[in-house]
């Protein structure tokens, strides 16, 4: 979904991720859903509208005002998700983890841990090759051929890409969509 508000003040708006839409279906119908490192809440606010519960965290209070005044009924936190401590054992467990285009490697291994024994990992971001595309270009922000399947080592893999896309524009990504090992799909 791409949406122009005005010629004269164009704001194009990208809907959800095809990934985060195909495999918000393995979600518990109605589950608490955690929106990790959300931005303008592209994935929280549609999440929301699907019926989920959605926490969404992120350290740009702006945009989480946004989100809040958008759905009230999703509960917004500005966090610092790249201090020196892992800032969420406060939040419990949810049925689902959405994480897209971001990578803050010293608390990847983490995210898991944020699931209950049914959750759905579903994450998607930049791949190295995407400095030939434009930003993130920087190595810290890409991950490496392979590089989630590495955290994932506990969860049962459903699915897995590390490729090109083209749409919504030219970019090196890689996703995952993963469950704990006792959790059945």
């Amino acid at each position: 979904m791409i949406t122009v508000k005005s010629m004269s003040h164009a704001q194009i708006t990208i809907g959800p991720s095809e990934w985060v839409q195909t495999h918000a279906a393995k979600i518990a119908q109605g589950g608490r859903v955690l929106d990790y490192a959300c931005g303008p809440g592209r994935h929280a606010l549609w999440l929301a509208k699907q019926g989920f519960d959605v926490v969404a965290i992120d350290r740009d209070q702006a945009s989480l005002d946004q989100i809040k005044q958008q759905n009230p009924s999703i509960h917004v936190e500005n966090l610092d998700l790249e201090g020196a401590d892992w800032p969420l054992d406060h939040l419990g467990r949810f049925d689902a983890v959405v994480v897209t285009n971001y990578l803050y490697r010293p608390f990847l291994n983490k995210l898991p841990s944020l699931l209950n024994s049914q959750g759905v990992l579903i994450y998607e971001t930049f791949a190295l090759g995407n400095e030939a595309f434009g930003k993130p270009s920087n190595p810290d922000f890409l991950l490496k051929p392979n590089e989630l399947l590495g955290f994932s080592e506990n969860m049962q893999i459903l699915a897995f890409e590390d490729r090109f896309i083209d749409d919504p524009k030219p970019a090196c990504i890689q996703r995952i969509c993963a469950v704990p090992l006792q959790s059945k799909p």
